[in-house]
C-alpha cells in the first residue's frame, strides 16, 4: 500500500490484502489459466431459459446476482439463429440487469432495450460500458480502497434499522468507509466510476451476515456461516471486473443501449421505429414479485430509499403492476380497470377471474389486492404490445419468457392471454412452448394448482 496505515487496528482486513491488490498485471494470467469460455461451457449444465444460476459463471453477467433473469447462453442461441442488417437490432422492453444486450453484444449484434427500475437500470449500464482499460479500473479501485482504510470510523454513521439488523458493526464501518471513499474520489459519473460503484454494491450481500430469499428478499432472522471482509470482498470483486474485461475487450463494439424509459411507452426510443428484428425479454409474471423490494438493501445503504415505505414513491409507482403491495398503494378501481380498451379481447374471461379473487380475498387475511393487481398487470402488458409493434418490423420475431399464475388458488391463464392481446395490437399468431412445471412440490405453498413456466413465442 502506498499510504501510511495503523494495521494492528485493521488487521482482519491487511491479512493478505496487500496480496491481492500488488500485482495486478496478474490479472490476464489468472483468468486465462482458470475461467476461459471453454472451460465456463463446459461447467453449464444445460441451456435453460429461465436459470438466472447459470449466468453467475459468465463474463460480466456474473458481476451482480440478479434473480430476475433468464440464462444468457439460450439467449445467445436465440439470436444466433437470425440475421441481422446493420440496421436492424435485438430489443428487450425489460433490461433488468442486462442478460438480453450481453448476449447480443457479445455476438456483435446491435441491441436496444428500456428499463425503468433505476437501481436495475444503473446496474445494466455499468455492465454494458465496455470498458478497455483494466489496468486504470484496477489501479483507481486501489486509490479508492487506501482512502477507504483511512477513512474508518469507530462506529457506523447509520441509524437505518436494515442495515444494523444486516451487518456487523465492523462491517458496516468498512462498508461506509468504501462508500464515503467513493463519493470523495468519484463526484462525475462515467463508466469506469460506475464500475466501482457496482463493485461495492455486489459485495453489500456478502458481506452481510444475514440470509438472502431466493428472489432476493433480505431475511434478517436467518444468519449465515460465511460472511466476506468488505475490504477482502471489494478488492476480490474488482479483479473478477478486469479479468472479465480482458477476456471479453476483443468483441466488436456494437450499440447495446439501455435507456431509462417505460415499455408501455417507448417513446424514447423512436428512432428504432420498423428496426427491431427480434425480442427477447423475461417481463414481470403477475406472482406478487415485488421488484422494488429485491433491491431493497442496496438502495438504503446508498441513501437512495429511507424506509420500506419509500419504495412505492420512489421506485414501485415506475413499474409493472404485479404485486398486490402495488395495486393496493394506487388504490386502483378493478371497474375503471376493466373498462380499458386495451384488455377488450380478455375483458370477458379476465373480468370473471377478477371478480373471483376480489370475492375470496374477503374471507383471507390480509385481504390482498389481487383481483386490482391481476386486472392492471394485463392492461399494462397489452399497452407494452402496442408499443412494442411499432417497433418492430414486419416478420421480426418476439419471446417472452413467461410463467402463469393463481393468486389464492384461481387460475390466471398468462400466456394465453397475453398471446391474444399481442394480436390484438397487430401482431400475426403466437404459440407457447413450454420449458417447465412449477409449484408441482406441495410442500408449504400456499395452494395446489399446477403451474408451468416457457416461452411465448409472437410472429410480427
Amino acid at each position: 500500500m502506498k499510504t501510511a496505515v495503523n494495521r494492528h487496528t485493521h488487521s482482519i482486513e491487511w491479512n493478505g490484502l496487500e496480496q491481492l491488490i500488488s500485482k495486478p498485471n496478474q490479472i490476464k494470467f489468472a483468468f486465462t489459466e482458470d475461467h476461459s469460455n471453454d472451460a465456463i461451457k463446459k461447467t453449464l449444465k444445460s441451456k435453460r431459459t429461465g436459470a438466472f444460476t447459470d449466468n453467475m459463471s459468465l463474463p460480466v453477467h456474473r458481476w451482480f446476482r440478479y434473480s430476475a433473469g433468464f440464462s444468457a447462453e439460450w439467449v445467445e442461441s436465440v439470436i444466433s439463429q437470425h440475421h441481422f442488417s446493420a440496421e436492424e437490432y435485438v430489443f428487450d422492453p425489460f433490461v433488468g440487469s442486462g442478460t438480453t444486450l450481453l448476449a447480443a453484444q457479445s455476438l456483435g449484434v446491435p441491441s436496444a432495450g428500456t428499463e425503468h427500475h433505476q437501481f436495475v437500470y444503473r446496474i445494466a449500464k455499468a455492465k454494458l460500458a465496455q470498458i478497455k482499460n483494466s489496468q486504470s479500473l484496477f489501479e483507481e479501485a486501489q486509490t479508492l480502497l487506501e482512502k477507504a482504510v483511512r477513512r474508518i470510523k469507530p462506529k457506523p454513521t447509520t441509524t437505518a434499522e436494515l442495515l444494523v439488523k444486516c451487518y456487523t458493526r465492523e462491517a458496516l464501518c468498512k462498508l461506509e468507509a468504501l462508500r464515503d471513499a467513493f463519493y470523495d474520489l468519484h463526484p462525475k459519473q462515467g463508466p469506469r466510476e460506475e464500475l466501482l460503484w457496482l463493485a461495492i454494491t455486489a459485495i453489500l450481500r456478502e458481506c452481510s451476515k444475514v440470509g438472502t430469499a431466493q428472489w432476493q428478499y433480505v431475511l434478517p432472522n436467518k444468519k449465515k456461516v460465511r460472511v466476506k471482509d468488505p475490504f477482502l470482498a471489494f478488492i476480490e470483486r474488482i479483479k473478477m471486473f478486469c479479468a472479465d474485461i480482458e477476456q471479453t475487450k476483443k468483441q466488436k463494439n456494437v450499440n447495446a443501449d439501455v435507456l431509462f424509459c417505460d415499455a408501455r411507452n417507448v417513446s424514447a426510443i423512436k428512432h428504432l421505429n420498423g428496426k427491431i428484428k427480434l425480442v427477447v425479454t423475461s417481463p414481470p409474471y403477475p406472482n406478487n414479485y415485488d421488484y422494488a423490494d429485491s433491491t431493497r438493501l442496496e438502495m438504503m445503504f446508498w441513501g437512495e430509499i429511507g424506509s420500506w415505505g419509500d419504495l412505492q414513491t420512489v421506485v414501485r409507482h415506475r413499474l409493472i403492476r404485479s404485486c398486490s403491495q402495488h395495486s393496493a398503494a394506487e388504490k386502483l378501481s378493478l371497474v375503471s380497470l376493466l373498462s380499458d380498451p386495451v384488455i377488450a379481447p380478455i375483458r370477458e374471461e379476465l373480468s370473471f377471474v377478477c371478480g373471483q379473487l376480489e370475492t375470496i380475498r374477503q374471507n383471507r387475511g390480509g385481504k390482498k389486492t389481487y383481483h386490482t393487481m391481476v386486472a392492471a398487470y394485463f392492461v399494462d402488458l397489452a399497452r407494452t404490445w402496442i408499443a412494442l409493434r411499432a417497433l418492430c418490423i414486419d416478420g421480426s420475431k418476439v419471446c417472452f419468457v413467461v410463467g402463469d399464475s393463481a393468486p389464492y388458488g384461481i387460475y390466471v391463464p398468462v400466456e394465453r392471454w397475453l398471446g391474444d392481446l399481442a394480436l390484438a395490437a397487430g401482431f400475426k399468431s403466437w404459440a407457447f412452448e413450454k420449458i417447465r412445471d412449477r409449484n408441482i412440490k406441495w410442500k408449504n405453498r400456499k395452494h395446489r394448482v399446477p403451474l408451468k413456466e416457457g416461452n411465448l413465442w409472437v410472429e410480427g
